[in-house]
């Protein structure tokens, strides 16, 4: 049996289109569509159901899928089950992270990674809006805060904690507040992943460990973290972001903290990856690195 007809099917069920499927896999639309006729010829059964609006599994199509997941896993094991030396992996790597952190920890440190497995191709999305890791074809992706997905698998790697920061000149402006009941009488920059959303306010962790937010007016609201930290630099409001990419510009005087008293609760980060019952070497051996390349920026996990 082909083992490419199978990961051509395999990408069309998880993605239901054939032209998506087509553009993650860099074939031509006419070739996976061959693949999949070929692969449903050989087997004998019809493996999905196609119409203008959408592709989607037949019941036979279901019981393939699931196998087939297996089988290419296994297959992708069989590849570097003899290749012992770290320069044996090969293939792309696609991974998902925040742009924060991507430049500030992960891509300064990439060359090191790659160093060691010199046959790797890595696709790095830098993006703060929350990617589909199976849509978009991901390998993995790194997420900071709550967890609202179903159906993959999560690893928690620390907390990202957080700071309250305010340009010079916004306190120049405006005065420094003191205490939370000054906060009436300032702004904040409000951030938000889809604008339009009411903004939450400035969140802080009462004496009983419970999560409050104090309502605040703002001039700005932005929905990416290199517009909100460079709101807060032009002095539009303060913020409240990961401490890591505050560090650089308090050291320099752009920005002062403001109410450390009263912290927002870090932030969890995650690595998530759909769910396979055996993860490739190469995706396997990424997650490994980037745990302790992250490290110096994250709290770690608290266990009883």
């Amino acid at each position: 049996m082909d083992i490419d007809a199978l990961r051509i099917f395999v990408k069309v069920a998880e993605l239901a289109s054939f032209t998506r499927a087509a553009e993650q896999l860099g074939l031509a639309k006419p070739r996976v569509s061959t693949a999949v006729q070929a692969l449903e010829a050989e087997l004998g059964a019809r493996l999905l159901h196609r119409t203008t609006r959408r592709v989607r599994m037949t019941p036979d199509g279901e019981q393939v899928f699931e196998l087939a997941v297996k089988l290419l896993a296994d297959a992708d094991e069989l590849q570097t089950l003899f290749q012992s030396s770290p320069g044996g992996l090969r293939g792309r790597l696609r991974v998902d992270m925040p742009v924060g952190i991507a430049a500030r920890c992960v891509i300064p440190q990439l060359p090191a990674f790659l160093a060691m497995h010199p046959l790797l191709e890595v696709e790095l999305s830098a993006t703060d809006r929350r990617v589909d890791p199976v849509q978009e074809g991901f390998d993995c992706v790194l997420r900071l805060g709550e967890l609202s997905e179903s159906g993959l698998v999560a690893r928690k790697l620390g907390e990202v904690p957080l700071c309250n920061a305010a340009s010079p000149a916004y306190v120049r402006e405006h005065g420094l507040p003191k205490s939370l009941e000054e906060l009436a009488g300032h702004r904040l920059v409000h951030y938000a992943q889809k604008l339009g959303v009411r903004p939450v306010g400035f969140e802080h962790v009462d004496a009983q460990g419970q999560l409050r937010s104090v309502p605040m007016q703002g001039v700005i609201t932005v929905n990416s973290s290199e517009s909100y930290r460079a709101a807060c630099l032009a002095g539009l409001g303060m913020i409240q972001a990961p401490a890591f990419w505050l560090r650089d510009a308090f050291a320099k005087g752009e920005l002062v903290e403001v109410l450390p008293q009263h912290q927002a609760p870090p932030l969890p980060a995650w690595l998530l990856y759909p769910h396979r019952r055996q993860l490739s070497k190469r995706v396997s051996a990424f997650m490994a690195w980037l745990g302790p390349v992250l490290a110096p920026v994250l709290a770690p996990v608290l266990t009883s």
